[in-house]
């Protein structure tokens, strides 16, 4: 029986072993490995490569060797460089060398050619198979690597082992002929227009030596026989109020006046100022003076010794034309690349109270113009300043009659009230018509109506004291803001114009500035840069703050069709930071703290209060309880004017002294210390403030440190003292110590060293790092002329300091005030108008919430279209900015997503918006990519390096998407974790169901093949038996 078993089981298991074989390798079949790898890649695109190649199929396919280029202009380009077939069975190593493009690998050299500057190259190897009409279909397997692309000129040049035809050669040497670099022969020194306010601000110019050999050894060589000439129109509004007046000048490396230095006179002659060899100089003036309101070329040429100035003035049609000649008893020594040139005013001259226009300057000839073929240029007949200052000349005229015409008027009513004798009463009577009568000058177009209103009720309320123009100017404006108050809507705007831009005729700097920022925005009127840029120089030259900030911001952004000019910005900028430091050591209720609130920001708004509101009695409640941190906060904001509490210095300084005294608290020490010593809000009490100083310095309060070195310095002169307090309080990071360290080397004022202006330089920049509004100025200053052989010059960065110490200004932030005021309250249109203000002057908070307002356009107060295009360009404009709010990065990306209006869809510019608010871990950023990548959008290479997910450009979609979205449930942003991981969970679900549809197709396949299989088993099992049963 056992015998029996053994022999029959025996051929069962061999039976079953071969059918198992033939079932495994069927499955082999359907189930084959498909694989491509890169054995050994380089690392940067090399000439002559040996590449190995893994790979292996499990049906005849195709293996394809690409390299995928991505260049700076965002264009990518794929490379096909090998391709072979592979046949199924064990997995093969081919060797193949590398043969990629020689303008990746070499040099350009003529025959090389040159190209675009290459950001990414990727190597792809892929295993593709066809299809049955001989189409190929999707990859089976992939392997990618990446080569860092070398710079230029770190490449090899390829030596060409070929004959080169002659047609090649001929080529070859037509382009590696260099083109001569332009050079500056002539320098657009200015080419727009600046309003001068006539102080010590103005546009510093550096030049650099020529390119060309040539040019430079001919410019060295003629410097002490100059042969050239300067061009300067310039519009004089005021004669100079002291000596002389800058108009333009040249500053040395020693700071001295070098050739050629152009003053104004007090009597309104040229000074004319020319250096020599070893400190010999000439000066002289001009028998002719130059007049007023007009546009006058000045022109300063020299030829050798001789040297010429000329005049020409044009008004209206009529032209004037002056000269003078002056040979000078020494050579004259001109070298335009040392030191700097100031047009307006500078370090140590004040400026001409007026407007430069284009200033030119021809460095190694004289312009062929003769002074009879002089014209004035475009840019001034665009601004047409003439014609607006002689429509308001007649205004003003007009005014004048008016006010007295109505003076006179109202000191007749006040004599009729005055006691006269019977016989006075009946000659008046007799002597008078009966019916009253308007006399000729009480008539007025319909444009004016409004102004001899007003003019004639501040003249009967004044009776017999004189009303000024600039009193009806006020009282326009003020009547401007009630009606646009009033109106709600941006449909009034046309009509309150006019009276905004006669209140601007007669003095009313705000008017101006306001009139110039509805047609710069377009809010009810037709939109008109050269207007709006017209306005804003006339307020600026009146030294508005706003003004002065508006032009800053469209000369270093290039606005409006202006050039930009970060030297122009610079001097604007500059000019309102100044003031900002002044005003801050000078509060007024008409300042308010400057605060960036942002309209999507409910956190923040929430915040804001009033003395009436229940944060703010809540704080004086627990400022009276002891809390030293509420204490703080009502004084801050009742003496800054913060969070919506209106300024009150003196109920601020009851707070200080209270946490002071009461509480002992350092920093109300220290505050109420500072506000004693500079008596704001209080009388000086300099023993006392010393004693609360000292106080808080003990309590371990660092500014205290520093304010008391500064009362040492101030008060006792003991500068040892001094400097040691602002040494300790430096090494604890104070920004004033290190500013006032600053002062005191730049002034030679540090005991026992001598002045150095390189060690004032290094602490101004550390007071500016630290947030100091004044270093942040000195530095600028330093950056804007450079200090020779030590501190090169950077205008660039020059005018971001003082721009950002601009933005500090009082009179901003009572402007945004008022615009968050009103929209809490729900007016707005007043909020529009305000924000529009700011935003028009580069501040990115304002531009950010115009655009918010637009977006919202609640209850319909704004035209579709004007709202529609509000915010485009003011998403646009916040986006340019240092940092700009995600959530404007996010709108503006939909914007080109959507291509509203007569727009298009820009996809692309939308993936760049979207992948910058991601790079900021903006959850909305990441969403908002995967949802262009579900709709078929291909993100491009440079953007996925950007993110991190290169290796993912060539992947499946599925993979692609499923990073996205883990990025944007990964965020700290908690609301966002929901959506972001639904869109994951889709993502899923879609590639689970390709993977079912699969499955089902295999399943199927694996039993087409195994059914033999199956059957013969089956059929195997049934021979086994059927013996057993006989």
């Amino acid at each position: 029986m056992e015998r029996l078993m053994k022999t029959v089981c025996t051929p069962w298991i061999h039976t079953h072993y071969r059918y198992m074989c033939v079932f495994c390798l069927s499955m082999q079949i359907v189930w084959g490995l498909d694989q491509v790898t890169l054995l050994n890649p380089p690392e940067e695109p090399l000439p002559g490569h040996l590449l190995e190649v893994l790979y292996s199929c499990d049906e005849p396919a195709t293996v394809q060797l690409k390299c995928i280029v991505s260049f700076d202009t965002g264009i990518t380009s794929t490379f096909l460089l090998r391709q072979w077939s592979c046949v199924p069975g064990d997995p093969n190593i081919r060797t193949v060398e590398l043969n990629l493009p020689d303008w990746l690998v070499y040099q350009a050299d003529g025959i090389v050619p040159d190209t675009q500057w290459v950001l990414r190259c990727l190597l792809l190897a892929s295993l593709r198979y066809n299809g049955f009409d001989g189409s190929e279909r999707s990859v089976a397997a992939h392997d990618v690597a990446t080569l860092q692309p070398k710079p230029f000129f770190n490449r090899p040049v390829k030596q060409h082992q070929l004959c080169i035809a002659w047609s090649a050669q001929v080529m070859k040497l037509t382009q590696t002929q260099k083109q001569c670099p332009l050079e500056q022969e002539t320098v657009h020194l200015l080419s727009s227009i600046y309003a001068s306010t006539g102080e010590k601000f103005g546009i510093t110019k550096t030049l650099e030596p020529y390119s060309s050999e040539l040019l430079e050894y001919l410019r060295v060589k003629v410097i002490s026989f100059p042969w050239c000439m300067f061009s300067i129109w310039i519009f004089v509004t005021r004669h100079c109020q002291t000596n002389m007046c800058g108009v333009f000048h040249h500053i040395d490396s020693d700071n001295n006046y070098a050739t050629p230095t152009l003053f104004l006179t007090k009597s309104g002659q040229l000074h004319i100022q020319m250096n020599g060899a070893s400190e010999e100089s000439s000066a002289f003036l001009s028998p002719f003076k130059v007049p007023l309101s007009e546009w006058c070329q000045i022109r300063v040429m020299l030829q050798g010794r001789m040297v010429i100035v000329s005049m020409v003035c044009i008004d209206k049609e009529q032209r004037t034309v002056r000269s003078i000649e002056r040979m000078l008893s020494h050579i004259v020594v001109l070298d335009d690349t040392e030191g700097y040139f100031v047009i307006g005013g500078g370090k140590y001259i004040k400026g001409v109270e007026g407007y430069y226009g284009p200033v030119v300057y021809y460095r190694n000839r004289i312009s062929p113009d003769s002074t009879s073929d002089v014209v004035i240029p475009d840019v001034l007949r665009t601004v047409n300043l003439t014609g607006w200052l002689q429509t308001c000349q007649a205004f003003h005229m007009e005014m004048i009659v008016k006010l007295s015409g109505y003076s006179l008027k109202a000191k007749q009513a006040t004599d009729s009230q005055t006691c006269f004798d019977v016989f006075h009463e009946w000659m008046l009577q007799d002597r008078l018509p009966s019916q009253s009568q308007c006399g000729l000058w009480e008539a007025t177009v319909p444009q004016r109506r409004q102004a001899a209103r007003l003019a004639k009720l501040l003249a009967f309320k004044h009776g017999e004291r004189r009303v000024s123009l600039s009193a009806v100017g006020r009282a326009l404006y003020s009547l401007s803001l009630h009606k646009l108050d009033r109106a709600g809507s941006d449909e009034v705007v046309s009509r309150i114009l006019p009276l905004l831009l006669q209140a601007g005729c007669l003095d009313d700097n705000r008017a101006l500035h306001m009139s110039s920022v509805l047609y710069s925005a377009g809010l009810g009127v037709k939109k008109q840069p050269s207007k709006a840029w017209l306005l804003a120089l006339l307020a600026a030259q009146k030294d508005d703050r706003l003004a002065l900030l508006h032009l800053g911001h469209l000369h270093h952004q290039g606005l409006h069709g202006l050039p930009t000019d970060p030297d122009l910005a610079y001097a604007y900028y500059a000019n309102i930071a100044q003031q900002t430091t002044l005003d801050r050591h000078n509060p007024t209720p008409e300042q308010t703290f400057v605060e960036a609130v942002y309209l999507n920001n409910d956190e923040v708004l929430n915040l804001q209060t009033n003395e009436d509101h229940h944060i703010f009695q809540w704080l004086k409640l627990q400022a009276r309880r002891g809390a030293a941190e509420a204490e703080q906060a009502i004084a801050r904001m009742l003496f800054w004017g913060q969070q919506g509490v209106s300024p009150n210095i003196q109920k601020a300084v009851r707070h200080y002294e209270r946490g002071a005294v009461r509480w002992q608290d350092p920093v109300s020490m220290y505050d109420y210390g500072i506000v004693l010593l500079q008596g704001h809000g209080v009388e000086k009490d300099i023993p006392k403030a010393v004693t609360f100083l000292k106080k808080a310095m003990e309590q371990g309060f660092v500014p205290a440190i520093n304010a008391l070195a500064w009362y040492y310095e101030q008060f006792e002169q003991d500068y040892k003292q001094a400097v040691q307090l602002w040494e300790k309080a430096d090494h604890l990071k104070s920004p004033d110590a290190a500013l006032n360290l600053g002062v005191v080397y730049s002034q030679g004022l540090y005991p026992g060293k001598a002045a150095d202006q390189f060690i004032a330089y290094q602490y101004y920049l550390k007071s500016a790092e630290r947030g100091h509004i004044r270093g942040a100025i000195l530095l600028a200053d330093i950056w804007t002329t450079g200090i020779s052989g030590r501190v090169n010059r950077r205008p660039s960065d020059a005018v971001l300091w003082v721009k950002w110490a601009a933005e500090h200004n009082g009179y901003l932030g009572s402007i945004l005030r008022k615009a968050l005021d009103s929209y809490l309250k729900s007016d707005m249109f007043s909020s529009l108008l305000y924000y529009l203000m700011a935003a028009e002057s580069g501040y990115t908070a304002a531009q950010f919430n115009v655009a918010f307002l637009c977006e919202q356009n609640a209850f319909g107060f704004l035209d579709p279209a004007f709202a529609s295009n509000c915010m485009w360009r003011y998403y646009n404009l916040t986006i340019q900015s240092q940092d700009p709010d995600t959530y404007a990065v996010i709108r503006m990306g939909d914007l080109l997503y959507e291509g509203q209006g007569d727009r298009q869809k820009d996809l692309l510019s939308a993936a760049e918006m979207y992948t910058r608010a991601a790079l900021r871990n903006e959850p909305q950023g990441w969403y908002n990519l995967g949802v262009l990548a579900e709709e078929g959008f291909r993100l491009p290479l440079p953007l996925l390096a950007e993110l991190g997910l290169s290796e993912l450009y060539l992947a499946e979609n599925s993979l692609l998407l499923s990073a996205l979205y883990k990025r944007c449930r990964d965020s700290e942003d908690t609301d966002s974790y929901l959506p972001c991981s639904l869109a994951l969970f889709n993502v899923y679900l879609q590639s689970l169901q390709k993977d079912y549809s699969a499955a089902i197709k295999f399943s199927t396949a694996v039993a087409v093949v195994a059914a033999p299989t199956i059957f013969l088993i089956i059929l195997g099992v049934i021979r086994r038996h059927a013996p057993s049963l006989n």
